[in-house]
């Protein structure tokens, strides 16, 4: 076993015991406090039959109160890997900025695969979003945005085709904010964006590395380049690895002070 798995010496708070409380629930405790006091993020954490071993009690039992910490963010399956403590969340960029410029602005390297395009008409909320007509197609593009490896999020966004000829044609592996405003001019300078958490369906934990109805943070935002709208895109970020924090005060809308809510820059 590494430094970073080692299981502390036994005391009687950090054991197993016959009672009221589930031996998984006993568990899960004891493993949320090595977790919290012992182990840093990316750290392994013992294997399943060295703790069932260690606790005295079946691998069962270890595979339950895992499970629990999984679906709570403090721990991290790596699919041929094993167990690992989650990384600190990263803040959710609510600034007009691309993935690969807030990426990079992290110290990360972001990569970008292209999941699907088409040309096609778009949903009535989607088309009235663009300032389309019913019936007037629109671009469509899905891409999973990746940093140092990891899947971070899905990105399932409606371009305006009028606004963006040629978009599908492009290298939609680079960014795509820097790419709008080489070829079209169309660089987004403002935005409306709207949060709300979500569990994961089938196809985006797939793509994400999730278990299905995993946490999410979703983020909608229609992005206008000169007072012409050009994307309504919606990103579905893990919610293992983002928190959003925001400054407040108690200024209301319509007072003529800017509320301090991390606006757009």
């Amino acid at each position: 076993m590494s430094a970073a798995a080692h299981i502390p010496p036994s005391d009687p708070a950090e054991r197993v015991v016959n009672g009221p409380t589930p031996k998984h629930a006993q568990l899960r405790e004891i493993l949320r406090r090595l977790v919290e006091r012992d182990l840093p993020p990316g750290s392994p954490i013992p294997s399943e039959r060295e703790l069932a071993q260690h606790y005295g009690v079946s691998r069962l039992t270890v595979r339950s109160a895992i499970g629990k910490l999984v679906e709570e963010g403090l721990l991290a399956r790596v699919r041929g890997k094993g167990t690992f403590t989650a990384a600190r969340r990263m803040e959710l960029q609510v600034y007009l900025m691309s993935f690969t410029d807030d990426m990079r602005r992290r110290g990360l390297t972001p990569t970008t695969e292209v999941i699907s395009t088409s040309t096609e008409v778009p949903p009535v909320t989607s088309a009235h979003a663009l300032g389309l007509s019913e019936g007037v197609p629109a671009h469509r593009l899905v891409r999973l945005r990746r940093a140092d490896g990891v899947p971070l999020a899905v990105e399932r966004g409606w371009y305006h085709a009028g606004r963006t000829p040629g978009l599908l044609d492009l290298d939609l592996t680079r960014s795509l904010y820097a790419q709008l405003a080489d070829a079209f001019s169309r660089r987004p300078d403002q935005a409306y964006q709207t949060v709300w958490a979500e569990s994961a369906d089938r196809e985006t934990a797939r793509l994400l590395g999730m278990r299905t109805g995993s946490p999410l943070l979703v983020f909608r935002r229609v992005s206008s380049s000169g007072g012409e709208p050009v994307e309504d895109m919606t990103s579905w970020y893990r919610g293992d690895h983002y928190q959003v924090t925001m400054q407040l005060d108690r200024n209301t809308p319509g007072s003529g002070d800017q509320p301090h809510n991390g606006g757009i820059r």
